[in-house]
Formats: structure tokens, sequence, C-alpha cells
């Protein structure tokens, strides 16, 4: 048995009041269920959270050396990786070690564990001895939770959901480590997170990276648009500007992204925008993101900026709505036009369409790709 694999063997995992050992949480065979799968199954039902839960952690006590994890398609077409258990420990311990968790401190299990997220949190509670909250994956985490943990980590629209409710709000502002993470930040949302009382953390990462490589805080004395590098991590710039990550604690090969940055004099980066949401429209190109972010402040109904071929321009900018907006025809043709003033003239959208809604993933990132059919069907 290898280094790693005793430390596994030797992990215990404590939700709620009870503390399941190893043996508990392993199958006997591929044809055996574990205790706690027979036990979730039995109290909780075969298609509950609780049950996935338990299938996961039979994976992770089983002598494969990987897990199989899938990516979210925010981009792309989703695909399926295994990663090694190893490699998700090493991530656990940095991020347990940047926000200084300590053993015992509860920790909020509110994401689906098909991707890397949901799989994270799970790992670094087994890891440090982190006590797990379970709630099933849904908008409202905070609606029904009784004890407050002192870690969370959550989407950009379970954060917005609960800032919405002030009970939820207020449970909300008492997490003491919160992450986000699988999407943008709106700057809506950002500016009510800023006065939180313990610290609030957007994460950037991707599966590939097993979870994030990189923080930057978005409250108190230390809040920043540059996200700060755990250790081990190396970054630099390909000649086309997009990110590249050399971070063999967690990924062997050296990753080539697709997200544009610029870097500080701290070694600290920020995201400009995707490579592959680059609209060359008129011989400019301009990025997706960036017009997004300068519409927000006008715009107060749900959009998102996409493109089609152009005769004239190569491509052509649109804006696209869901259709609730157009109940309000003079708000939104006020908003549209100082919101479109606000932007240089190559920014703006030179066509409009109406959705019934906005096509996202399941992990609440806008769907790219979607969103381009839906402007090419209009």
């Amino acid at each position: 048995m290898t280094q790693y694999q005793t430390f596994i063997a030797e992990q215990t995992l404590t939700i709620g009041a009870k503390t399941y050992t190893a043996k508990d949480m392993t199958s006997p065979s591929d044809n055996e269920p574990s205790v706690l799968q027979i036990l979730f199954r039995e109290q909780y039902g075969n298609e509950s959270f609780q049950a996935s839960l338990a299938d996961f952690l039979a994976e992770w006590f089983s002598p494969s050396e990987t897990v199989e994890v899938q990516t979210s398609g925010s981009t792309g077409t989703p695909k399926k990786l295994f990663v090694e258990k190893q490699r998700m420990m090493n991530s656990a311990k940095l991020t347990v070690s940047f926000l200084n968790l300590q053993e015992n401190d509860e920790a909020l299990l509110c994401m689906p564990l098909k991707y890397i997220a949901g799989k994270m949190m799970v790992v670094r509670a087994l890891v440090a001895k982190l006590r797990l909250i379970v709630i099933n994956p849904c908008g409202h985490p905070m609606q029904n939770i009784g004890t407050i943990p002192e870690f969370s980590a959550m989407i950009p629209l379970q954060i917005y959901n609960s800032l919405q409710n002030p009970t939820e709000k207020e449970k909300l502002k008492q997490i003491k480590h919160l992450i986000i993470g699988g999407g943008s930040i709106e700057r809506s949302m950002e500016n009510e997170l800023k006065n939180f009382p313990h610290a609030v953390w957007s994460t950037y990462g991707m599966t590939e990276t097993l979870s994030h490589i990189a923080l930057r805080r978005l409250n108190g004395k230390s809040a920043s648009q540059w996200y700060t590098p755990f250790d081990n991590v190396t970054l630099s710039v390909s000649p086309d500007e997009a990110l590249v990550i050399n971070a063999p604690l967690v990924c062997p090969q050296i990753l080539q992204t697709n997200d544009i940055v610029e870097f500080n004099q701290k070694g600290q980066f920020r995201i400009l925008g995707r490579k592959d949401n680059t609209i060359n429209t008129g011989g400019v190109k301009v990025q997706i993101e960036q017009i997004e972010a300068a519409l927000y402040p006008f715009l107060p109904f749900p959009f998102l900026i996409t493109s089609v071929p152009d005769p004239k321009f190569g491509e052509r900018i649109v804006l696209l709505l869901e259709n609730s907006s157009a109940s309000y025809p003079q708000i939104l043709k006020e908003a549209m036009k100082k919101g479109f003033d606000a932007l240089p003239a190559y920014w703006q959208p030179k066509q409009t369409l109406f959705v019934s809604s906005l096509p996202m993933t399941e992990t609440g990132k806008p769907n790219r790709i979607a969103a381009r059919q839906l402007a090419l069907q209009k």
C-alpha cells in the first residue's frame, strides 16, 4: 500500500453528529455496497443527494488511484476526466492552508457531486477533518440551514438568491470563509458583498486544476480585482495574451487556458475575458465579458452578449434579452440608450433579440455555444 493509500485508509468523515470510518465508506467488492451506501439509501432514498455522496465516498475509498469528474461544458462539450486522488488531496491542502481552516470547522456541501467543486468540498473535509453539513444542491442553500458553517463554497447563482432574502442574507454574512466559483461575479453582487464582516473570496480555476489555483478577496481592506495564486503555482502568458498555468501539485500537464489576462508587479493577475469569447467586428477585437460588464450597471434585465456572422462587419454583436424585459418597453428603451451611449461605438450591439430564457450550464455559467446558436436561429 502506497503512502497516500495509507493516508486515505485512515481518513474519517463527520456528517452532523456521526463520524464514519473508512470501513463504513468502503465497498467490500465491486458488487457490494458500502455500509454508508446502504444506510443513506434506506434513510434518504436511492436518488437522494446523500446517496450520491455515499457513492462518491465508495469511489474515493476504492483501490483506484483516480476519480472520475466531468467538466461543466460552459464553452464546449462536457467531457469526463480521470484525476488522481493524490492531486485532489494536494489541492485540498492548498485551500485549507490558504484559508487557515481548522480541524472540526464545519463545512457546507451544497453543490452537486457530479462536478469537481462538490467533490473537492468532500475531500477538504476528509483531509482537514472538517465537519460536513450536507444540503441538497439548490438555489437557496441557506434557506433551511440551522448551524452556520465556518466554511462554504457556492456558485454566483446561490449567492444571488441568498442576497435577495433578508434572512438568508444574514445567515450568509455569518460564514467565516466563503468562496465563490463556477462563474463570473457581477459588479452589483460584488458591491453587496463588500460590507460582509467575514472573508469572501472569488476563485479562479477549472476542472483540470481540481477546483481553484488562485483567489481574490471581495471584501474588507484586502479587496482586490487581482487574483493571488497559491504557492507552488507558476503562471505565465502566451503570445496571444492567454494565461498559462504550471501547477504540478494538482495537474501533471502545463495548461494553456483561453483566458485573456494581465499581470501586476506582485505576480497577481486579472481576467479580461476568454479568447473564445472574442468578437472580431469590423477588424476590431472586443471581449464579450467586457461588453457585458459595461452594460450591467444600466440594464435591469437578464441579458447576454453573443455574435452572428455579418457580411459587412465579419461578426455582428448581438444582445440577447429575456422575454420578460419586453413587458417594460419604456424602461428597456431608456436603459439600452444609456448603456449603449456608455460603450465605444465598436462595442455597441447591432441587433437585439428576445429569448424565452438565457442559456446557462448546470453550474450557473452562461452557455456561450447555446447563446450563439439561439442568435443564429433567430
